[in-house]
């Protein structure tokens, strides 16, 4: 018998363990409500329902990455096309934010910024990042394209038109 290989002979794939500082380490008790933005953890998601009385007060994962400036989405947009149609773009945006922001609280666009020849707009998860670039491929049409980094913690979005 040849053993010429000496690698491991289990073949079954090993999961990374992936680090995201800005999920819960400790379960949250139900009811907890987040003192900057209003949401509430229930029943292990956190939603916008607001029950009567909330048991504890903390700050929630997408106001902890605002506060640190932090953001999980990074969508770079430019071109002459963009410039002409800025506003119609960034109300896409906000539109697709205020979509996603509904059912997951823990979705929203941190902040919009002129960065020389581009806009950078970030948010605080990679699937609102992910759906606005998808939007703006689908609508305006244009260059895209999109990485994810981090073990798929983070995403960087390009698009250009």
């Amino acid at each position: 018998m040849d053993n010429g290989s000496r690698g491991r002979k289990d073949t079954r794939l090993l999961k990374e363990k992936r680090n995201d500082a800005y999920k819960c380490k400790d379960k949250l008790p139900d009811f907890a409500h987040c003192s900057t933005c209003g949401a509430m953890f229930i029943g292990g998601r956190w939603t916008w329902n607001t029950p009567t009385a909330a048991k504890s007060k903390v700050v929630c994962p997408a106001c902890q990455r605002c506060a640190d400036d932090y953001p999980a989405g990074y969508i770079e947009m430019k071109g002459d096309f963009f410039a002409k149609h800025r506003a119609e773009i960034i109300s896409l945006s906000k539109n697709i934010e205020t979509q996603e922001k509904e059912p997951r609280p823990m979705e929203r666009i941190m902040a919009i910024r002129e960065e020389g020849d581009h806009t950078l707009l970030t948010t605080t998860g990679v699937h609102l990042a992910r759906r606005i670039g998808d939007a703006l491929a689908q609508s305006f049409k244009g260059s895209y394209n999109f990485h994810y980094a981090d073990g798929e913690q983070k995403i960087r979005v390009y698009w250009e038109r």
